[in-house]
């Protein structure tokens, strides 16, 4: 059972992001702030949920939350910041286009950078104890999902309308075969390992 807020009775917004492990593609973040009676049987994880499902709740979450953002970081700010930074700026992106401002912040993962002044709690597994979390994972991992379809349609010969982007055997296979795009994070995983996890001050 989801809880519905760290915090009762204060504007909370929780943030997830999707792609951060991918060979390819940005990374996409959401920020959600729900009611506290917010309530749908299906909301959990979205790594736990199949793609029907993910589809199904996005309308919901859209037409019942408070208010939500997405924050896209793109392939070469991503090369630029590693993707550490570029997944905390993709939720920062994603806060900005909230229409209320909240007063606390629940994070997904155990890393998170102040975001003007508002408080913030970074909790490990979050999109699977709250579910502004929950509801931002499914935004997030749905948007990318999108992005990821319509990249696709320019370079079929990677999967990504399978893979998404992440590394499978078939993606690797195929980056060998035809090499990089545009859109491959070529420090990440692919020329090589490289610390992607350094946080910059």
């Amino acid at each position: 059972m989801l809880q519905s807020n760290f915090k009762k009775g204060v504007l909370e917004a929780g943030c997830d992001e999707a792609g951060r492990g991918c060979l390819a593609g940005p990374v996409v973040a959401a920020a959600v702030i729900l009611p506290e009676d917010f309530n749908h049987g299906l909301l959990n994880d979205s790594k736990q949920l199949s793609e029907k499902q993910r589809i199904e709740l996005e309308p919901y979450i859209l037409e019942n939350a408070i208010c939500s953002g997405i924050g896209i970081v793109d392939e070469r700010e991503i090369e630029e910041i590693n993707i550490l930074n570029a997944s905390i700026l993709a939720m920062h992106r994603a806060i900005d286009q909230l229409s209320q401002v909240p007063v606390h912040l629940i994070i997904d993962g155990n890393r998170f950078k102040l975001y003007k002044e508002i408080p913030h709690c970074c909790i490990v597994k979050g999109d699977s104890k709250f579910q502004s979390i929950a509801a931002a994972s499914v935004l997030a991992k749905n948007h990318r999902d999108r992005i990821m379809f319509g990249l696709d349609t320019f370079f079929p010969e990677y999967g990504w309308k399978k893979n998404k982007g992440y590394p499978t055997k078939s993606h690797r296979e195929a980056i060998v075969k035809y090499g990089v795009t545009i859109h491959h994070r070529t420090t990440f995983n692919l020329l090589g390992t490289s610390n992607q996890l350094e946080l910059f001050e």
